[in-house]
């Protein structure tokens, strides 16, 4: 057991560093967030993350707190944000977004297969970009580019794309809402099946407002649900081309493509709908979980590569950016065709 314990310790103490600059980064952010409300701290938080990255000091006894910060933390807040929804609210949810989540799917899915194969991108990169847009960015990229066996390089630049249209989401979405004139509801729609990362959808949905952060979180985990029969169908046609080409068929384990926070977030709705969890415990988990998302964004902002996208190519990113334009029309135009807009 001393052995196994070791390495656990060494690994969480790896990440004190990391923790700690981004705790106070986020910190400063919150603050400049609740003296200019319009911006917020999560728009704040990504944008000093990012502003510290470009000046190459962030040295790399800094990257697992950082790491740490921009998963484990960020999934820490979405099940917190549970403990103030009741399951009623994400069944209704749910359901009435679903057109808008389905249409929005099919016609990303759709315009990356015809747009990467004109513009000549290598199909798994396509993949990836294509994946990250329609569903819930990195990760769903996380999820599929083992079962494409997508090189490192392909998931390294789909990630860098799905970042930057993060960002420029939440800069974009909230001022385009007021100029379009949306209710709370549409925005937090639109958001939500807009809006790659979880991260920015939850940012971009109140920064609009209390009612459309609340709609676009939950639209955002129901559309995050969409991971696993999109990977498990990725990895049936990879398994029947490998039988059609002699090889063995890919063995994926169904359990680690699902997002297990999603679970969690619903065990916390559940516990709130029976009443379970007192008036004071579900503020102060609203509370810490809003925090959490503006240190879970700076560590994202502190995780910018930008010397990577430009290795790459401007190609993929143009496709990332048709896409992106593709899933934020659609769900404009669906939501109008069925009188949500």
């Amino acid at each position: 057991m001393t052995t196994d314990a070791q390495p656990r310790s060494r690994a969480a103490a790896s990440r004190w560093p990391g923790l700690i600059l981004t705790f106070c980064v986020a910190t400063v952010a919150w603050l400049l967030g609740d003296r200019f409300p319009l911006i917020g701290g999560a728009v704040f938080g990504v944008l000093l993350g990012m502003l510290l990255q470009a000046t190459g000091r962030i040295g790399d006894q800094f990257r697992p707190g950082i790491r740490f910060s921009s998963k484990q933390i960020l999934q820490a807040s979405v099940i917190l944000l549970g403990a103030g929804l009741s399951l009623s609210q994400i069944v209704t949810t749910g359901v009435s977004s679903l057109a808008v989540m389905l249409s929005t799917l099919a016609a990303c899915l759709l315009a990356a297969y015809l747009l990467g194969r004109a513009m000549g991108i290598p199909g798994n990169l396509t993949t990836l970009i294509g994946v990250g847009t329609a569903i819930c960015g990195g990760s769903a990229i996380a999820a599929v580019a083992p079962v494409i066996e997508a090189e490192d390089q392909e998931v390294a630049y789909a990630i860098s794309t799905i970042f930057l249209f993060n960002v420029a989401a939440v800069l974009l979405f909230p001022p385009l809402g007021h100029l379009l004139d949306l209710s709370q509801s549409a925005f937090g729609l639109w958001a939500g099946t807009a809006v790659n990362d979880t991260s920015s959808v939850v940012a971009a949905g109140y920064l609009y407002g209390q009612e459309a952060g609340t709609y676009a979180t939950v639209v955002k985990l129901t559309r995050t649900t969409l991971i696993v029969p999109i990977a498990l169908t990725l990895a049936a046609l990879r398994a029947n081309r490998r039988r059609r080409e002699g090889g063995s068929g890919a063995q994926v384990s169904v359990g680690k493509l699902i997002p297990w926070f999603i679970v969690w977030f619903l065990v916390a709705a559940l516990l709130n709908t029976v009443g379970a969890l007192p008036a004071p415990v579900v503020e102060l988990a609203t509370f810490a979980a809003k925090f959490l998302i503006v240190v879970a964004l700076t560590a994202v902002g502190l995780s910018a590569d930008f010397r990577q996208m430009a290795r790459t190519g401007f190609k993929p990113l143009l496709l990332g950016f048709l896409l992106w334009a593709v899933v934020a029309s659609t769900s404009l135009v669906v939501q109008s065709m069925t009188g949500q807009l």
